[in-house]
């Protein structure tokens, strides 16, 4: 698969754009277990032709994280492109535009999935970012608003004929959020149609290797994309590229091993940012992690993890886990 002139391997898994949790040390652990790709957070074309602060650090990138995919949301063409434009100069491999965040400060204000209520607007968008950049441009969005208007396989012919070099699809509508099971039917629909010629990633619900074996083999998508089940499991490319390549599960490291990870992804959140944070960045990564699934009367621990304002704190109250 190919998308412009990069060339993935067999069985391609790319990390998912996530609102605070996409951060730079994220992407670099998330590569160095095996992510073939990595999405920055999401990024407010508004905000960053405006050059907000917040909004400019996430343009940073870093060689070691590549191939890597800048993405950005507007409801505004000009400011698209002019946002475009911005994050060229950044140096990313890719351009996404991102037409499918379902959250209402995004969405109820025409951005994100919430241009599915506007296509002709989402295509404008599309054509005139294309036109703009010399980056390869794709699109990530979902199977329309609701149950009622699931518009992806038209759409997705037509964003093809804006010249994106791939489409993401996310197997849910807007009015799911990310609510019920994503339907991959509808993915494999447009995978399949016989008029689309770029690659078509599939996204949602892949939360284990034998999920990302069923979406190639099943509905035949070119690649796949990991979403919520990374958050605190940066490992779970490794896992999910073992079973694909070898069609066998990956063995299980000591509790330990697993534990050191989440403690290095602390590390490196507090020397990008400061102690405090770098804390308030991972908790979100603590809280959500499997590592601790299924521990008894874990919960007391848990919100001490979450209340530690210190990595000293933090990792004395890690360190006296019990694994099950």
């Amino acid at each position: 698969m190919k998308i412009g002139n990069i060339t993935f391997d067999t069985y391609p898994v790319f990390l998912a754009p996530m609102e605070d949790v996409t951060d730079l040390s994220f992407r670099l652990l998330c590569k160095e277990f095996g992510a073939d790709m990595v999405y920055t957070e999401f990024i407010s074309s508004d905000a960053l032709i405006r050059r907000v602060n917040k909004t400019q650090d996430k343009l940073t990138v870093s060689e070691e994280e590549r191939p890597v995919v800048m993405q950005i949301y507007g409801r505004d063409p000009d400011a698209m492109v002019e946002a475009a434009r911005i994050c060229e100069e950044a140096g990313p491999d890719v351009l996404d535009l991102n037409f499918g965040c379902p959250v209402k400060k995004v969405a109820g204000k025409g951005a994100g999935s919430g241009m599915l209520r506007t296509p002709e607007k989402m295509i404008e968008i599309t054509a005139r970012v294309v036109e703009a950049v010399r980056l390869p441009v794709t699109v990530k969005t979902r199977l329309g608003w609701d149950s009622g208007s699931q518009i992806i396989v038209d759409l997705a012919e037509r964003l093809q004929d804006c010249g994106i070099a791939a489409l993401t699809v996310h197997g849910r509508t807007r009015a799911q959020m990310y609510t019920g099971v994503a339907d991959w039917t509808l993915i494999g629909a447009v995978k399949n149609h016989p008029r689309i010629r770029i690659p078509i990633i599939g996204n949602g619900d892949i939360s284990s290797p034998e999920r990302a074996r069923q979406a190639f083999d099943r509905y035949g998508v070119d690649a796949v994309m990991v979403g919520r089940a990374s958050i605190g499991a940066p490992w779970i490319f490794k896992e999910i590229k073992h079973y694909l390549l070898r069609n066998e599960p990956l063995p299980k490291e000591p509790f330990a091993v697993y534990l050191s990870v989440l403690k290095r992804q602390v590390l490196q959140s507090v020397a990008r940012l400061d102690e405090r944070r770098g804390i308030l960045h991972s908790r979100r990564h603590l809280a959500a992690s499997p590592l601790f699934k299924g521990i008894p009367d874990f919960k007391p621990t848990r919100v001490a993890m979450l209340r530690a304002n210190t990595t000293a704190e933090l990792f004395d109250i890690m360190d006296g886990i019990e694994p099950r």
